[in-house]
């Protein structure tokens, strides 16, 4: 499913217009992009939580040379499905 199916599937499923429905979903994606942007978390009750996760700078290889580089420290954006989430895809 892309970002077009989800539009029209919460259309259908609202009522609403694809207009509406596309306002609609953009708002949830800026929001949960917002807080995760300020440090904090999005909980979901049922569904899941975002969250930010903070990796340390370490030092790899690049493969086709076999020397070694730096990586930098990063923010990465992580998800873990809550039980409701888990239990119906069972």
């Amino acid at each position: 499913m892309n970002k077009n199916d989800l539009v029209t599937a919460v259309a259908s499923s609202t009522g609403l217009s694809k207009s509406e429905a596309a306002k609609a979903v953009e708002g949830v994606f800026d929001a949960i992009t917002g807080e995760l942007k300020s440090g904090g978390e999005v909980r979901l009750v049922g569904f899941g939580t975002f969250t930010v996760a903070e990796r340390a700078a370490s030092e790899g290889r690049n493969p086709r040379t076999g020397d070694k580089i730096a990586i930098p420290a990063s923010k990465q954006p992580k998800f873990k499905a809550g039980k409701g989430l888990r239990d119906s895809v069972q």
